[in-house]
């Protein structure tokens, strides 16, 4: 059921935009800030040859590396000063996040406020430092070592100095994307990191549409499968819009207090569980590992022996592992399952909440505070997180069928598509916000001028 404050946000009039000038500034601010990221895609690394790495990537197509290489809008794929993207802070707030749940110093910096927060926000960006080095390392040794394998040189310079000023520009590049994403966060409108990932993601709309469409003209793609793939994306946007802002919502009771008039009244309140609590970590956890042996193999090369027990292992694992095989499918439903269990178990303690509801004096009808409201919630807790890993299993593995089953290489995974409906999302409700707290200052101001009229 929606609160009062949702259903007036949601028939707000946008005939009100053009009065918040606050807001207009704020989008404006965001435009601008996502064309620099953009803009920051095409400038190359430093010393390398940006004419031969769309032919080395092409031979490591179908690796995590395709996966990266979508959130960061193909700034992989040109190696440009921002390939890394912002995965590494993902990655290490992820980390910090997992490790604030379960070793006791890190849970007690977590409880400590703003103060605490501001800790870990800088242990967060110091292991972003760190994963920058490793990966941007070993990104630069993988150019030198595999493009001379290959015959293509993509390396002008093969060297430490080559690698030094790698590393340097891939941790400047990775940072510099924080600070745009923190500007928009605090002078713009959504989640700064969330908007740029999202932005990488879209931006490679208008070419997958363009070689589907010429696919369809030339005569390669038929047109039921265009129309299909067109409904498939339509219906997952929709289901994912329904599953993202459903709610599990607990009535929570309160005590009687006496008011300003001396009547006593009980205090109502609402504990809004969301049927995904992981997000879309699950996912992009399930298709990292499933896509890693693929990628080790094909930056190996020829220095593995096709004929030894390693490489056919390696070979064994690429055949089963390939995007559409049945093993590949069941195995990345089952990791999505247990990923969203075990997420969910991290970032929600019900004994927590249950003591947080006792210390407050509120209940839940029927359930007794303390021990057996921990019990509940985990109760409750644990069925709506079997819908929630249900809906992602069938997002994400829906797509990866119809890819299998059609052969034509669909940029809007399940993964990208969670990711772009979220922040959409998101940002709407912002706008919302802004739109709502701009005409209640607009009902505030009329009402005081009332005032001083009589």
């Amino acid at each position: 059921m929606a609160s009062r404050a949702d259903n007036f946000a949601s028939n707000l009039s946008l005939a009100n935009f053009s009065k918040a000038t606050e807001l207009r500034q704020r989008i404006w601010f965001t435009v601008v800030a996502l064309i620099v990221f953009r803009f920051l895609s095409f400038v190359p690394l430093p010393g390398v040859n940006p004419q031969i790495l769309g032919d080395l990537y092409d031979q490591t197509r179908g690796g995590v590396l395709d996966l990266f290489n979508t959130f960061s809008g193909g700034s992989l794929e040109r190696m440009s000063l921002i390939a890394l993207g912002v995965m590494p802070y993902i990655t290490a707030s992820i980390v910090v996040q997992m490790a604030s749940a379960l070793h006791p110093t890190l849970m007690a910096l977590k409880k400590e406020g703003a103060t605490g927060r501001q800790k870990l926000n800088q242990y967060t960006r110091y292991g972003t430092v760190f994963l920058c080095v490793i990966q941007g390392y070993f990104l630069a040794t993988g150019l030198e070592s595999y493009g001379a394998q290959s015959g293509l040189q993509a390396v002008v310079d093969p060297g430490i100095m080559f690698r030094i000023g790698a590393v340097i520009s891939l941790v400047g590049g990775t940072m510099l994307l924080l600070w745009i994403g923190e500007q928009i966060t605090a002078r713009g409108i959504g989640n700064g990191v969330s908007l740029i990932i999202m932005a990488g993601i879209v931006a490679q709309f208008p070419s997958f549409a363009s070689n589907m469409f010429e696919g369809g003209r030339t005569g390669a793609i038929s047109a039921g499968i265009i129309i299909g793939f067109i409904v498939m994306i339509v219906a997952l946007i929709l289901f994912i819009s329904f599953m993202e802002r459903a709610q599990r919502r607990l009535l929570i009771q309160y005590p009687k207090r006496a008011t300003q008039r001396g009547m006593m009244q009980a205090d109502r309140s609402h504990l809004p569980l969301k049927i995904n609590t992981s997000g879309v970590i699950p996912p992009i956890f399930a298709s990292s590992l499933l896509l890693l042996p693929l990628t080790i193999s094909q930056f190996a090369g020829n220095s593995v022996d096709p004929d030894s027990t390693a490489g056919q292992t390696i070979n064994t694992l690429n055949f089963y592992l390939q995007h559409g095989q049945p093993i590949y499918m069941l195995l990345y439903a089952v990791l999505i399952v247990f990923f969203c269990f075990f997420y969910t178990a991290v970032v929600f303690n019900p004994e927590e909440t249950a003591e947080n509801l006792k210390r407050n004096g509120g209940f839940i009808p029927g359930i007794r505070p303390g021990k057996r409201t921990s019990e509940y919630l985990d109760y409750v807790l644990t069925r709506i997180t079997v819908v929630g890993a249900a809906y992602l299993t069938v997002v994400c593995v829906v797509p990866e069928y119809m890819i299998a089953q059609t052969g034509i290489p669909l940029f809007l995974g399940g993964t990208s598509l969670l990711i772009v409906v979220n922040v959409t999302v998101d940002t709407i409700s912002q706008i919302q916000s802004h739109l709502l707290a701009h005409q209640y200052g607009d009902l505030i101001k009329k009402a005081k001028l009332k005032g001083r009229m009589r």
